[in-house]
C-alpha cells in the first residue's frame, strides 16, 4: 500500500522483468495473448483459489485496462498480500511492446 493506505498501482511498462504476474482475466481473454509466465486465476475465481498467490512476495495483478485487477488488488490487499495493481493491463503491456504468448498458437493480442 501506498503512504495514504490505498493499494500501490505501476504502468505494465514498469513491472519488473521476473515479477509474479497475476492475471485475473477470463479464460478466452487469457487464450487470446498474456504475459509468459503469468499466472492465470480469473476474478471471479480468485476469492476460492487465493491460497495459489504467494504471500511472501510482490504481487503484480493484471487484466486487461486495470479495472478488474484494481479489485483484485484492493481485495488482496486488505487480506495482507502485497499487490500492485498494473493500471493500464495488458493494453498497455503490449503497447509497451512487452512479450506475450498464446494457448492458440495464433500470433497473440489482446482480447
Amino acid at each position: 500500500m501506498n503512504p495514504a493506505g490505498e493499494p500501490r498501482a505501476v504502468p505494465a511498462a514498469k513491472v519488473p522483468a521476473q515479477a509474479y504476474l497475476l492475471d485475473v482475466r477470463e479464460d478466452d481473454e487469457w487464450r487470446a495473448g498474456h504475459a509468459p509466465g503469468a499466472k492465470h486465476i480469473p476474478l471471479g475465481l480468485l476469492g476460492e483459489r487465493v491460497s495459489q498467490v504467494p504471500r511472501d512476495q510482490d504481487v503484480y495483478v493484471i487484466c486487461k485496462s486495470g479495472r478488474r485487477s484494481a479489485r483484485a488488488t484492493e481485495a488482496l490487499s486488505s487480506g495482507g498480500w502485497r499487490a500492485i495493481n498494473v493500471a493500464d493491463g495488458m493494453l498497455g503491456w503490449e503497447s509497451a511492446g512487452r512479450t506475450m504468448t498464446s494457448e492458440s498458437g495464433e500470433p497473440p493480442f489482446v482480447a
